[in-house]
Order: C-alpha cells, then structure tokens, then sequence
C-alpha cells in the first residue's frame, strides 16, 4: 500500500478509534498508539526517506496535515472527558447539608492523669516542686536510707520485686525525698509523684501503682503544719465541708506518725457503704520526718524538723470518682474511661 493510502488509512482508524473511548487514561493510550514516539504517524513520517523528491513537498505536507489533524481530534475529546469526568466527581462529592453531621467523639484523661494533675496543681499552688526520682532503685534509697529495719517484712521479695542482689523496682516514692535531702539544703518543699511497684493483686490493690508524696524541711515545721496542709488538700479535692483528722500510726521514717482520715463526703459523716458507716475514710499517711533519717542526710535534727506525706493516686481517684474496682483503672476500657473529664 502506497504511503497517501496509509495517511488516508490513518485518519479513518483514528475516528473509529475514538468512537470507542470513555475516560481520559484510555484516551491517552489510543493517542500514544497514534502520535507516540512508535505511533502509526509517527511510523510514516519515517517512510518520507522512500518518497521520490518530487512528491516529498506533497506528502509531507499529508502528513503534517494528518499530525495536526489527529492531535485537534485528541484535544477536543480530551477537554470534553475532562469536563465530564469533572461533573461525575462534583456530582460524587456533594454535600447534603440537610443531613445531620457527623459527631466526632472527643477524647478524655485517663482518671489517673486527672487526679494526678489537680494534685500537682493544688501542692504546686503551695510552693511545691516536682521531682521525679528513678523507678529503678538500690536498697539503700528505698529502705536504708528510710529506717527501714534489715529485717522489715517489706524487704521480703514476696512483696518486693527484685532485678538482682540490692537492686529493685521502688516499693514507694519516698526513695526520691533522701536523693532531694542529700542534694539540697533546707528549706526543701517537693512532691514526688510516679509509679511504684509490689507484689500486690487484689480488687482494691495492684502490682504496679501510682503514688504522691510529699516533703516539707525547714526550721520550726510541726505536726500543726501538717495538719494544715491537710486541711486545705481535702478541701480542694473532696470538697469545701470536709474535715480531716489524724491517728496514730506507724513508718520507720516518721516520729510521730499518723494515718489520715477525711470526714465522708458521701453521707457528710452521717454514716454509709463509702465510710463503712464510720463517718470517716482513710486516704493517706504522714508524719514528722524521723530524725534518723534527717541524720543520714547530713541535715541536723536539732535544727530543721520536717513533714512528710504520701498517698495512693489510684485511692483518691477511686474515692473522688467512686470507682469500686481498682481493676478498671488498668484495663483500658474506652466505656469506663470515657466517662470523666476534666
């Protein structure tokens, strides 16, 4: 077949090719199998070399004719696919605004982080700072350095979790207060809060938990400090109406020490399930820093005094919120963690 044959050829595949196209892509593959670098205009225009020169003016302008011809073809099935296939996803895309929207679930703080904030925030409204101490602790600063006697039942590795000989998983907060009192000279005024760990698993107790103390050291601190801080801690936690009391107890590292109750703020100690019918309920213990362990600390006794506390961050949640299983505190159920905010 001649070469005008073919460009006549051509230009009638290039319409029935184009009766068959429906989207832009497949539109792209039929104009490469046409104009492409080994299209079928492209094919011809390397035939030129095989025209006798007195045609060559002639066919090669057939040729550019079918070239220009083919791509105006192209472009304007191409601008009439976009177009449409603009609509189609216009069309796919609208918005009833008549529709209700979608509502977007807000997050919320585990209780843990709730409470621990508000505490931070009342003791650091007291003049408290933070300090976070290792929960990887040595003997010495969890027990020692504390008064703890050698043989202590808590030095017991049934309620202890070792990690080799003198090396363990802090039982209490209270190992950063000796790290705070052998770096830094009175006046002290810090609150330790992190997790701690025991060998402990029950509905009210668990293995890994977290806990607050705090730390007072300067000249004339008495029991009567104590008791103020006290009052004031419960009164932003529990409420305006609520009291406090202190009873005797006993910590190796406090003299005197005293176990700390807070009137109900259920039944207004009146008596219910929460108190036991008492009227009162423990939230955490404190007492006057033992001298013993002032000493070890190269602080004089005779001349600093000093207060500390601790508590339960999971027992005050639990007391505030009214939770009755320790448990749910642990297993990440998004029904019972949705439940507070802040």
């Amino acid at each position: 077949m001649d070469i005008e044959s073919n460009i006549r050829l051509t230009d009638e595949d290039v319409d029935k090719a184009l009766k068959d196209v429906t989207s832009s892509k497949q539109l792209q593959e039929v104009k490469m199998s046409f104009l492409g670098k080994t299209g079928r205009v492209s094919e011809l225009m390397k035939h030129m070399r095989e025209v006798a020169a007195e045609k060559k003016r002639e066919i090669g302008q057939l040729l550019n004719d079918l070239r220009a011809r083919t791509e105006e073809k192209f472009n304007a099935l191409n601008d009439k696919l976009k177009k449409k296939e603009l609509e189609e996803r216009y069309a796919a895309e609208t918005v009833d605004i008549t529709m209700p929207g979608r509502k977007s679930e807000s997050g919320s703080f585990h209780p843990n982080t709730l409470i621990r904030d508000e505490l931070v925030s009342i003791f650091s409204g007291m003049g408290f700072e933070v300090f976070e101490g290792p929960e990887i602790e040595n003997e010495y600063y969890n027990f020692t350095a504390l008064n703890t006697p050698a043989d202590h039942p808590a030095r017991d590795m049934q309620d202890t979790f070792y990690l080799a000989p003198g090396l363990l998983l802090r039982t209490q907060t209270s190992a950063g207060q000796i790290r705070v009192m052998e770096s830094k000279k009175p006046p002290i005024k810090i609150l330790s809060p992190g997790k701690v760990y025991r060998s402990d698993d029950d509905a009210t107790h668990s293995p890994m938990f977290s806990q607050m103390e705090g730390l007072v050291v300067d000249k004339g601190i008495t029991l009567c400090d104590l008791k103020g801080m006290l009052d004031e801690f419960a009164k932003r936690v529990f409420g305006e109406s609520v009291k406090t009391r202190l009873r005797p107890s006993y910590f190796p590292f406090t003299e005197p020490s005293v176990e700390v109750d807070v009137s109900c703020f259920e039944c207004g100690g009146k008596g219910c399930r929460l108190c036991k019918g008492t009227g009162w309920i423990e939230v955490l213990g404190a007492g006057m820093v033992n001298r013993r362990v002032l000493e070890g600390c190269g602080i004089d006794p005779d001349v600093y005094s000093g207060f500390a506390f601790g508590m339960g961050i999971e027992r005050i949640a639990m007391l505030k919120y009214g939770i009755n299983n320790m448990k749910l505190l642990f297993e990440g159920d998004v029904r019972f963690l949705k439940q507070f905010k802040d």
